[in-house]
């Protein structure tokens, strides 16, 4: 895992987990494994919307909503019911949300119910942690899509690359390869500001 996945990944004690678990209805062993496979699709998909300049103009102001707020009071509200994580997916992934959690779903096997729900509950968490960087480094709109693309090429390296390619496959090829990766991150590096 990439390291701003990993400092998420790192604040989810077993307290937290457990709590997961017990709204989806599955063991906490089974929870740690999907937040692990899940999270990177969700940090994935930011990352592949914040590729282009209106992209990451969109995430940077989003994510003013969600500076404030610290880690547990953002878990607090998710596990109450809140936190909007369907809205913020329907924004991240669009018309292939539910193809996302069907692919999330089947690949930790808590299937395509839990894993949508899974996912909601991590995008308000991923907001949040995404706010409070940008907030503390003082990251404008490039530096933050550039910082997600930084992420997206070391998911794509991992041993997530295959989940992520079923989600972000962006050269129709049926897999999160170095052509994806190359097609990112020309959008990070040389695409912007270009008319």
């Amino acid at each position: 895992m990439s390291d701003f996945t990993n400092q998420i990944l790192g604040q989810l004690d077993p307290s937290s987990i457990q709590k997961i678990a017990s709204q989806l209805g599955i063991d906490p062993g089974q929870a740690q494994s999907a937040i692990a496979q899940a999270l990177p699709v969700v940090v994935g998909g930011l990352a592949r919307n914040a590729s282009s300049d209106a992209g990451a103009n969109a995430l940077s102001n989003a994510l003013g909503a969600h500076a404030g707020s610290d880690f547990g009071a953002i878990l607090g509200n998710v596990l109450g019911g809140g936190g909007q994580g369907d809205a913020i997916l329907g924004h991240i992934f669009g018309k292939r949300q539910e193809q996302a959690a069907q692919q999330v779903g089947q690949s930790s096997g808590i299937g395509g119910a839990n894993a949508g729900a899974l996912m909601a509950m991590l995008a308000p968490l991923v907001m949040g942690a995404l706010g409070r960087m940008q907030q503390k480094q003082g990251l404008d709109a490039g530096g933050l899509g550039g910082m997600l693309g930084r992420e997206l090429q070391g998911l794509g390296q991992g041993q997530h690359g295959g989940l992520l390619g079923s989600v972000l496959d962006q050269d129709g090829d049926g897999s999160f390869g170095i052509s994806d990766v190359f097609k990112l991150g020309s959008q990070f590096l040389g695409g912007r500001g270009r008319a």
